[in-house]
């Protein structure tokens, strides 16, 4: 049998992917307090309900047993779809794997499992922080050029390197990079930045009114954006463990 044949039975292949994903962190483990909160954004903010994929971090809480399946039926009562949890005991794990869902390891170990596999003798030789060195590879990662308006429900990427857009993004449109997003024009759709972790990754634009904003997983929405900023310059960082939004220049 030739090769070309043995493709064309084949049902399917395994791809690596680069897909977005909202991360949603759990610091109280009620579901009716959950509850509570999702129905007030939903009130706020009803075009980001729909039928968005959710990954459910749990690190910051310390509970062994989570009601992860009322937790994970509120979520669903509320138009978001969990699709995986990042953190937690084993039992967590567990529970997350008997629901059919994801299990992602907490960054901190994620990234400690990273380090170790650097040699020592690499190590002895860049003494640089982890944080310098994910800035380096970024910068001498490949840029990517994208000249015109992203249209509402396109998506454009850089996955190895910054964005840059000579234009606008529209809402509705999608703009990701692994490093920091720069864009020559007005921001309304969605920006996401270090989408590999690179917490040093940035978001610069002419006119923000963006729909949502995202470093490194962390992220806010356009209700949780200062008013003043509104329709300026602006450039976001994540600093001190939150995303930090301020005029550019």
């Amino acid at each position: 049998m030739s090769l070309n044949a043995d493709s064309a039975n084949m049902a399917f292949t395994f791809k690596g992917g680069m897909l977005p994903m909202t991360v949603m962190e759990l610091s109280s483990a009620d579901p009716e307090h959950i509850r509570r909160q999702l129905a007030g954004k939903l009130s706020q903010s009803p075009a980001f309900f729909q039928h968005t994929p959710v990954v459910l971090s749990v690190e910051k809480l310390d509970e062994p047993h989570l009601a992860l399946e009322r937790i994970c039926a509120v979520c669903r009562d509320h138009k978001l779809l969990p699709v995986a949890v990042r953190g937690g005991s084993e039992p967590v794990r567990q529970s997350a794997w008997a629901l059919g869902l994801g299990w992602f390891a907490p960054v901190e170990e994620t990234r400690a499992r990273a380090l170790e596999s650097v040699s020592k003798e690499e190590a002895s030789k860049n003494n640089a922080s982890d944080d310098e060195r994910i800035e380096a590879q970024a910068k001498s990662a490949a840029t990517r050029l994208y000249r015109g308006t992203v249209r509402s429900g396109q998506q454009v990427s850089a996955s190895d390197g910054d964005l840059i857009v000579i234009g606008a993004v529209n809402a509705g449109a999608e703009v990701l990079a692994a490093g920091s997003i720069h864009i020559y024009g007005a921001l309304r759709g969605r920006a996401l930045a270090g989408i590999h972790g690179n917490t040093q990754a940035g978001i610069y634009c002419r006119e923000l009114e963006a729909e949502l904003l995202s470093v490194a997983g962390n992220y806010k929405r356009l209700e949780d954006v200062d008013p003043r900023l509104l329709g300026r310059t602006a450039e976001v960082h994540f600093i001190k463990e939150q995303l930090e939004i301020k005029p550019l220049g």
